[in-house]
């Protein structure tokens, strides 16, 4: 899994194993021996690759590349595939309702953009980004003043 994964994160970033190497203080061949699965990364330099690539020392470690999309940004999710229902009924992924904290009962904002596809966000967010703005609004006036 990890030597995949470091192969694939490097490729992706575009750094010769050399580059990788300087960047985590190691040697070539270290890099190397990783990514053929002959030795592993201690913690110590699993955490300075993860924070290389951007992506958590969990997904450096255990991810899995099930659709061939790569180990996402840290922060960035692929969650899977929501169908459809008769009624226009959608589930949303486990993962995500964790990751979010959405509960039964939690009320969601559905926003389209006609070139882009549609974006699900909770209510709560909603309110905290509008209370913000208000919040910033009313101090603009008072320096305005």
């Amino acid at each position: 899994m990890i030597s995949m994964n470091l192969k694939q994160l490097r490729k992706k970033h575009q750094y010769t194993q050399e580059e990788v190497a300087e960047k985590v203080n190691v040697s070539r061949q270290a890099v190397a021996k990783w990514e053929k699965g002959e030795s592993t990364p201690d913690i110590t330099i699993c955490i300075e690759l993860a924070k290389l690539y951007d992506v958590t020392l969990d997904d450096l470690v255990n991810y899995q590349d099930e659709v061939g999309l790569g180990i996402a940004p840290k922060g960035k999710h692929l969650f899977g595939v929501a169908v459809v229902g008769e009624r226009g009924q959608i589930v949303i992924p486990k993962k995500a309702r964790d990751v979010f904290k959405i509960e039964v009962g939690d009320a969601l904002i559905i926003v389209g953009d006609e070139e882009r596809g549609l974006a699900i966000i909770p209510e709560s967010y909603t309110q905290k980004f509008f209370s913000e703005a208000l919040r910033i609004n009313e101090l603009e006036r008072e320096d305005s003043k």
